[in-house]
């Protein structure tokens, strides 16, 4: 399944897909993989990517438009 808002996401917050496959412990191409649709991100990554980038996994995967819940705010990335 693709999703295109992990991302719409990573290039918004200016990573690379290195920086995002280092924080998930995985190489860059499963990664890859998981940005472009070849490959079926696991459900644990897909809420390490929601608390990274303090949004809803509702949001990743297209579900809603909000990108940041309530209890989050608008707070920024460390």
């Amino acid at each position: 399944m693709y999703f295109k808002r992990i991302e719409d996401l990573r290039i918004d917050h200016d990573l690379t897909q290195q920086d995002i496959a280092d924080y998930l412990h995985i190489q860059r191409e499963v990664y890859r993989r998981y940005e472009k649709g070849t490959r079926t991100i696991p459900i644990e990554l897909l809420i390490q990517l929601a608390d990274y980038y303090k949004t809803t996994l509702d949001y990743l995967v297209g579900r809603s438009n909000q990108k940041h819940p309530a209890e989050y705010g608008r707070k920024s990335i460390p």
